[in-house]
């Protein structure tokens, strides 16, 4: 199962245009629009399909002969003799003889460096891309050389997929504490910049300082220690503070560096290429061209600094028009949503490859990755580079010769046990070593005001669920398109509608008429929420979204009790369209609702369309106790202190029973991770954002509503009876009086 979070093998291709086309050698390096996958093999076959998070990535066809050597990755050692040589221009002072016994092997390295390198890996044929070898074989960082993870080894599967597809500005990857992202970014930096003339490369962090540390202590140490047929010629200082560059130095040479060409000659060449750093900032790298950006620490990034900002200024430095000429290497782990996480977020959503627009590209541009902390836990990872997500039967044996006898999922629970009763380490736990995107991007929790204990449980399971078909998009039509009449849903995976419950046919559209208003059939089931919105544009093109949200409550019908079935999140062209929206739901499912009446055209609508009967009336207050406009639209005011106070209470006892681990041992059945997240944000003080949240307690006070009804008014007054005593002839015989 840990696999399928990440990646799996498909076959998109038919066999026998696969086998056909392996034959001709005819695949070519980058996207396949016939068969949608991008190719990464430079040998004009492919092998292995992976579908890393909806990118589907043509891996080379495996050779029929892979040298076991030590059934593991080891770094070959390099030669002492080619050691002592720090430069091309000590290397061709040596004699005829000597080159010919080296050249095969520097030729071997420069093919590994270019398509890439298969070996044995417990008895496994393993393909790693060429960057990927370079920063294993090559790479120098705090530890030495590298170790092999499994991890990276996809990491740089779909960074080669991003580098190859000419759609892609790059990678967005979301990551854990430790992962070894800075490096690995540094060693693509000096791999791309020793092979690219006339360009330059760029880095960025959440600070200048940052930037800095990264480019002296990571970038310039892996080009120092690189070797010399691998080094061009430097200008500078060994050791640069501010740009590393692979230019000709004018007092020494005039036009040469070091390049191999397909003669296998090794030529002195000038590149005329720089590596550098900026300060963080809205509008680093304005108008530059960049072959590489290397964005190092982007969920980070605190106000005045923007992220998203500096990506729609940077994301023009990658191009000339519709030309992608450059990548992004973007990744981080987040900070808490107002300190940056927030715009790092929406850059990662933005990025999704099952969300693309007609030119094929997404929101953003970038592709976005993340792999759970399971894969890359330091001490949970064996020899084999293979993690060890489940205890072993038998001690497994690390990197280091260092046993392993727990589980890397059994430790990480362990540890979220441990802080039960902190709330911001339990949650500090949970961003920097994240086993889901929902832990990746969770906030501060010292102001909310619910159980996030709770709430984060529910999140959990739910997103254990995710691949369970527990909510459905879709859409709502009316029968034929005729309205007024019946309701249909239709799954659609554009639609604006999730919901985990159908009812069934012989209560689906139930309704009556009374007092000349369609009412609901099925007020006995449940009712909906909503936070409705009045003008259809905004000014800044944002604005608050419609919000719905359906919910039962216990009743004897054949519905689960108690639960949210619907949510709906949107903000259509027209406000027309949202009210048509709401309108069909409450049709289809025959239930009323409670909406905020101070944005009042929803309500307006559906008493135009004789649905009046629909829309509950406030229940803090008797029918002659409500104003004129709330007797005729109905709804509920969003102003009143008690409302508000009402509202959160309403949501705080609906998580206390129903969301997360329940008295009976049982999670909660709140599918709706959106909603969730609104309520562990939720501030009482500042409603406007939280339009989920608003949407839901509604629905929470509608099914409830006998909780508020108001005590009947009741005057004390004194008996003043007076009886009259009738004689049998009729006439009054005497007045009593008590």
């Amino acid at each position: 199962m840990y696999q399928q979070d990440l990646y799996s093998v498909i076959t998109p291709v038919k066999g026998n245009i696969l086998s056909k086309r392996n034959s001709l050698k005819n695949w070519k390096y980058g996207y396949d629009k016939e068969n949608d996958i991008v190719v990464i093999s430079k040998t004009g076959q492919i092998g292995d399909i992976y579908n890393i998070q909806g990118l589907k990535i043509a891996l080379p066809k495996q050779p029929k002969k892979i040298v076991k050597g030590n059934n593991l990755w080891k770094p070959e050692e390099y030669p002492k003799e080619l050691k002592r040589i720090q430069s091309i221009f000590e290397w061709k002072d040596y004699p005829d003889s000597f080159k010919e016994k080296w050249e095969p092997y520097i030729d071997e390295q420069f093919e590994r460096r270019e398509k890439g390198y298969w070996f044995s890996n417990n008895d496994l044929p393993t393909y790693i891309t060429g960057t990927h070898y370079m920063y294993l074989q090559w790479s120098k960082i705090d530890v030495g050389l590298p170790d092999f993870r499994e991890s990276n080894r996809l990491f740089y599967i779909f960074w080669e997929a991003c580098k190859a597809d000419t759609r892609s500005y790059g990678i967005c990857y979301l990551k854990n504490r430790r992962s070894g992202f800075s490096f690995m970014a540094s060693g693509e930096t000096i791999n791309q910049a020793t092979v690219s003339s006339d360009s330059r490369f760029g880095i960025l962090s959440k600070s200048g300082a940052d930037a800095k540390k990264m480019f002296t202590d990571k970038v310039v140490p892996i080009s120092i220690n690189y070797p010399f047929f691998f080094k061009p010629i430097q200008d500078g200082m060994d050791r640069p503070k501010q740009e590393l560059a692979y230019r000709v130095p004018a007092s020494r040479l005039t036009k040469r560096s070091i390049q191999n060409t397909d003669s296998d000659q090794i030529i002195l060449e000038g590149l005329d290429t720089t590596i550098d750093y900026k300060n963080t900032g809205d509008n680093s790298y304005d108008g530059e061209k960049l072959k590489l950006l290397v964005h190092d620490e982007s969920g980070k990034w605190e106000k005045p600094n923007n992220i998203l900002n500096n990506w729609g200024v940077t994301k023009t430095c990658l191009r000339l028009g519709s030309r992608i000429i450059g990548k992004c290497m973007m990744g981080s782990t987040s900070n808490a949503l107002d300190k940056g996480g927030t715009n790092f977020k929406k850059l990662y959503q933005s990025s999704d490859v099952n969300k693309r627009n007609k030119n094929g590209q997404t929101k953003s541009g970038l592709y976005s990755l993340f792999i759970p902390m399971e894969w890359n836990y330091e001490g949970f990872i064996d020899k084999y580079g293979m993690p060890v997500f489940d205890t072993p039967g038998k001690p497994l044996e690390g990197p280091y010769g260092d046993p392993i006898e727990l589980g890397v999922i059994e430790h990480w629970n362990n540890e979220a046990d441990g802080l039960k009763g902190d709330q911001d380490g339990l949650n500090e736990h949970y961003r920097q070593f994240p086993r889901t995107t929902e832990h990746a991007f969770r906030d501060e929790t010292q102001n909310s005001i619910y159980n996030l204990v709770k709430i984060y449980e529910q999140i959990d399971y739910n997103e254990d669920l995710r691949h369970s078909a527990v909510l459905t998009r879709g859409s709502f039509s009316w029968e034929n398109g005729i309205k007024d009449t019946k309701v249909k849903f239709s799954p659609n995976p554009q639609g604006r509608f999730n919901i985990s419950w159908v009812p069934s046919l012989n209560i689906q559209n139930k309704q009556y008429v009374k007092n000349g208003f369609k009412s609901p059939g099925n007020d006995h089931i449940g009712a909906f929420g909503c936070d409705s919105y009045d003008i259809s544009g905004t000014t800044d093109g944002r604005g608050s979204k419609g919000a719905l949200h359906g919910l039962t409550k216990f009743s004897m019908e054949d519905a689960p009790p108690n639960a949210f079935f619907l949510e709906y999140l949107a903000r259509p062209q027209t406000a027309e369209m949202f009210f048509e929206d709401v309108l069909m739901a409450l049709v289809f499912y025959g239930m009323p609702i409670l909406c905020e009446n101070n944005k009042p055209r929803l309500l307006y609508y559906l008493k135009r369309r004789g649905y009046r009967g629909y829309s509950m009336n406030r229940p803090d207050k008797v029918w002659n106790k409500l104003s004129k406009t709330e007797k005729e639209i109905g709804g509920i005011p969003n102003s009143s202190e008690d409302i508000k106070q009402a509202h959160a209470a309403a949501i705080e006892s609906y998580i206390d029973k129903y969301v997360g681990i329940k008295e009976d041992g049982q999670y909660g059945n709140m599918y709706f991770n959106t909603t969730l997240n609104d309520w562990a944000k939720f501030d009482i003080n500042n409603r406007t954002k939280f339009d989920a949240a608003i949407s839901s307690g509604l629905a929470i006070m509608a099914v409830n509503r006998h909780l508020y009804s108001p005590s009947a008014e009741r005057q004390k007054q004194k008996l003043n009876l007076k009886i009259s005593r009738y004689s049998n002839s009729g006439s009054v015989s005497k007045l009593i009086e008590k």
